[in-house]
C-alpha cells in the first residue's frame, strides 16, 4: 500500500513499479496495481497496452513505444526514475511472464556494474517493485473451465528472442512428459507456420483427440473461445492475440469446458489422528 509518507520518500528518491494489468479491464486489475499507477508521475509501456487503461493514466506523463522496442522503453523508465520520478512500467498479464520485469532488473544490474549513478548504491537507488497481474494462461484457463489442474508447461512460439531449435526441443520435452501445454505467441505474419510445426510435434506424443482450447482476447470485450482437438486445431483462426491450451492424456471436454483431473476423487483419505478428532 502506498502511504503519504512513503509516497513522498519515493518521489525524492525515485521509484519504478513494474505493473501487471492482467487482461486490462478495470475489474481484472488488482488494487495494488491501481494504487501504484495512481502514485506514479510517469507511465511507460507498449502503446497498445496503454490504450487499455486510459482512465488510469489520463493525468500522467506517458511514454509509449511500439512492438520490439522493449529496451528503449525500459531504459526510458530507468532514466526517469533516476531523476526522481515515480514510474510505472506497464505490462499486460503478469510482468514476470514473458514481459518487462526481467528486462528492467537486467538493465539495473547492467548499469550498476557499469558504475552508473544512482544504480551503484542500493541504498540510494530508486525503489523497484514488481506488481503481479492476472497472466494470460490464468485468464484462458478460467475461460475454458479447468484445463490447468495438473502439471503444465508454458511455451512461446516466438523465435525473435529464442532460437527455433530450442523451442522445438522444449515442445518435444513437454509433450513427451504428458504436460498440459500452454502456447503463447502461436502465429504472426512473420512466422505463419510455426504453429503447424508445433502441432505436428505434439501429435508424436498426444492423441489427435486430445482437447484443445483456443482463446483470443482472454477476458476482454472481444474474447472468443473455441474448444476443439489437436487434429482440428489448425482449422480455426489463430494469431498473436491467441493463447492455446493443449490438454494432457487425462484431459477431457464437457460442454463448454476442458477439464484436466487433478486426481482428488481417487486419492486415499488422509488418516485422522486422535488429536484431530479431539
Amino acid at each position: 500500500m502506498v502511504t503519504e509518507n512513503n509516497a513522498s520518500h519515493q518521489k525524492s528518491r525515485g521509484a519504478i513499479y513494474v505493473v501487471g494489468i492482467g487482461p486490462g479491464a478495470a475489474e481484472h486489475i488488482t488494487p495494488r496495481a491501481t494504487s501504484a499507477i495512481a502514485a506514479s508521475t510517469v507511465i511507460v509501456g507498449y502503446s497498445t497496452y496503454l490504450e487499455l487503461i486510459p482512465a488510469l493514466i489520463k493525468d500522467k506523463t506517458v511514454i509509449g513505444t511500439g512492438m520490439t522496442q522493449e529496451v528503449k522503453r525500459c531504459s526510458a523508465a530507468l532514466e526517469e526514475a533516476a531523476r526522481g520520478q515515480v514510474v510505472s512500467v506497464i505490462s499486460s498479464g503478469d510482468p514476470g511472464v514473458y514481459a518487462m520485469a526481467g528486462l528492467v532488473l537486467e538493465l539495473i544490474k547492467e548499469r550498476a556494474e557499469a558504475g552508473v549513478y544512482p544504480w551503484t548504491n542500493a541504498a540510494a537507488r530508486p525503489v523497484v517493485e514488481i506488481i503481479p497481474g492476472v497472466p494470460a494462461l490464468a485468464a484462458c484457463s478460467a475461460a475454458l473451465g479447468a484445463p490447468l489442474m495438473h502439471d503444465f508447461a508454458a511455451i512461446s512460439l516466438s523465435d525473435r528472442l529464442t532460437p527455433w531449435e530450442l523451442i522445438e526441443r522444449r515442445l518435444h520435452a513437454a509433450a513427451s512428459s504428458d504436460f498440459v501445454i500452454v502456447i503463447y505467441n502461436p502465429k504472426s505474419k512473420g512466422r505463419p507456420s510455426h504453429i503447424n510445426t508445433a502441432r505436428d510435434i505434439l501429435l508424436n506424443y498426444k492423441s489427435g483427440e486430445t482437447p484443445v482450447g483456443i482463446v483470443k482476447g482472454a477476458a476482454r470485450v472481444d474474447e472468443t473461445i473455441t474448444i476443439t482437438t489437436i487434429s482440428a486445431m489448425l482449422n480455426y483462426e489463430i494469431d498473436m492475440q491467441t493463447t492455446i491450451v493443449i490438454g494432457n492424456s487425462q484431459s477431457f471436454s464437457y460442454g463448454s469446458w476442458i477439464i484436466t483431473p487433478r486426481g482428488y476423487r481417487f486419492a486415499a483419505p488422509e488418516k485422522t489422528s486422535q488429536a484431530d478428532k479431539d
